[in-house]
């Protein structure tokens, strides 16, 4: 069964580009200089993405899949039977296929992503290995309001939010985008969500500053995209990437250092840097299990289940919408 798109129009990409301009200027413009994390993910940095993953250094994507290799069939049980599964921020589809093996009776998948050309290779590929199951992407930014497609079955929905993308926002902001969540799924809803836990510092930086350079190609490819999609002047090699673990906050932080005294030129506006001034570009908050239950309930969720690797480096945790 091909997949169905919704919400890919030219329309649509007119006002993200405005969207795009509009938050860089915003950000760029504030005394601390930042870019949101979720312009990351273009086709290339969706790429420069899924390249970390296989770093050797960045542990939590092949422990959050060992959960589930281990754990699939338990977690799988939470969902409804007969749900409509909307993934949210869906990227590549290699961790909700883990669900989908134990979960055959899924009604509908429902991916939520804003590169669309990366969405659309991804639901082809899961189409061909899933072939009845109906398959409905959704070319939307999942942090603002969208809605889910027509057509669905009358069937239950759940959500699926994985990575730990969760701890890209500031704690106020989880909650609100949690209850967010929430509304989009409706009451009675089931979310799946992984969790990025406290650890030690030195296996946090490694993990954000690895050896071989691609967590620094993905965060100076903002400057990448705003360059060829902003028209904006700027000289890519005069910034360098820096990330570090702040216990006392519980987050990596990561920044573009700008190398000198230098300017950025974008839309008849120039932005002036000092030398070693930064762009910080993304915050990763990292939970204990207790403290993630807390606010997940402040967001209106029910805490259900919980499932960790041995070394207690990630988790997964299933909730409940009243």
């Amino acid at each position: 069964m091909n997949p169905v798109f919704t919400d890919a129009t030219p329309i649509a990409a007119i006002d993200a580009e405005r969207q795009f301009l509009d938050d860089v200027m915003v950000g760029l413009s504030a005394p601390q200089k930042f870019l949101s994390a979720k312009y990351f993910y273009d086709a290339a940095g969706s790429d420069l993405f899924e390249a970390i993953t296989r770093q050797p250094e960045y542990y939590p994507t092949r422990t959050e899949l060992g959960i589930l290799d281990d754990q699939g069939a338990a977690i799988a049980v939470t969902l409804p039977a007969r749900a409509n599964l909307v993934e949210l921020g869906s990227g590549s589809t290699v961790k909700v296929r883990r669900l989908m093996v134990h979960r055959p009776d899924l009604a509908a998948y429902v991916p939520v992503d804003v590169s669309e050309s990366f969405l659309r290779s991804e639901a082809e590929a899961l189409a061909r290995d899933f072939p009845n199951l109906t398959i409905t992407p959704v070319a939307a930014d999942f942090t603002r309001a969208f809605t889910l497609p027509e057509g669905l079955s009358e069937g239950p929905v759940a959500g699926f939010f994985p990575g730990s993308t969760i701890g890209n926002f500031e704690p106020p902001q989880a909650t609100s985008l949690l209850a967010h969540f929430g509304r989009v799924l409706g009451p009675g809803a089931t979310l799946i969500i992984g969790v990025d836990l406290v650890k030690d510092k030195a296996v946090l930086d490694a993990a954000y500053d690895d050896a071989a350079g691609v967590t620094a190609a993905f965060n100076r490819n903002l400057l990448t995209r705003i360059r060829n999609e902003l028209g904006a002047e700027i000289d890519l090699d005069g910034f360098k990437h820096r990330a570090f673990f702040d216990r006392q906050a519980s987050r990596i932080e990561m920044h573009l250092v700008s190398l000198r005294a230098q300017s950025i030129r974008l839309a008849n506006r120039r932005i002036d840097f000092e030398a070693g001034e930064t762009i910080h570009t993304e915050n990763s908050y990292k939970y204990t299990v207790e403290r993630f239950q807390a606010l997940s309930g402040e967001a209106g969720w029910i805490p259900t289940e919980v499932w960790t690797d041995p070394e207690r480096l990630f988790s997964i945790h299933a909730l409940r919408r009243p």
